[in-house]
C-alpha cells in the first residue's frame, strides 16, 4: 500500500523538476519581440559588445553596433512578418533558441546562443539562413 502513495509523490517532484529546468532555459521574451518587429536597435539591448553573425552570405565576428546596422538592413530589405522560437534549451553555460522567421520575400531559420556575462544573459552569435523546408 506505501509504494502506491510513493508514485504519485515521485510524478509530482519529477514534474517540479521539469518545470524549474524550463523556467532557467526561458529566452527573454524581448528577443522575440524584436525579431519578429524587425527591430535591430532593440535586438542589440540583448547583445554582447562583440558577437558572430552568421547572415545570408556574411560571416564574421562584429562589434555591436555594427551588427546592429547589419541587421538593420537584413530587416529593412526582408520586412518581417512573423517569428516563432520554435525549439529552445541549454547546455552548460549557454542557452540557445531555433526560431522561423517569415518575411515579405521567404522564410528564414534563425539560431542564436547566449551566454550570460556577469549576471546578464547575452546574444554571442546570431544566425539567419534561409529555410529550405529541411
Amino acid at each position: 500500500m506505501k509504494s502506491v502513495n510513493i508514485i504519485p509523490v515521485a510524478m509530482f517532484a519529477l514534474f517540479s523538476l521539469s518545470a524549474t529546468v524550463q523556467e532557467q532555459v526561458k529566452i527573454p521574451g524581448g528577443i522575440s519581440i524584436a525579431i519578429k518587429a524587425g527591430n535591430a536597435s532593440e535586438l542589440s539591448k540583448y547583445m554582447n559588445s562583440t558577437i558572430e553573425l552568421l547572415l545570408l552570405d556574411r560571416e564574421d565576428f562584429y562589434k555591436k553596433n555594427v551588427a546592429e546596422t547589419i541587421l538593420k538592413n537584413f530587416f529593412t530589405e526582408y520586412q518581417t512578418k512573423d517569428f516563432i522560437i520554435l525549439h529552445q534549451g541549454a547546455k552548460n553555460d549557454a542557452q540557445y533558441a531555433i526560431g522561423n522567421l517569415k518575411t515579405e520575400k521567404g522564410d528564414f531559420r534563425v539560431y542564436f546562443l547566449l551566454k550570460k556575462v556577469d549576471r546578464e544573459l547575452l546574444i554571442h552569435q546570431i544566425r539567419i539562413e534561409p529555410d529550405n523546408g529541411k
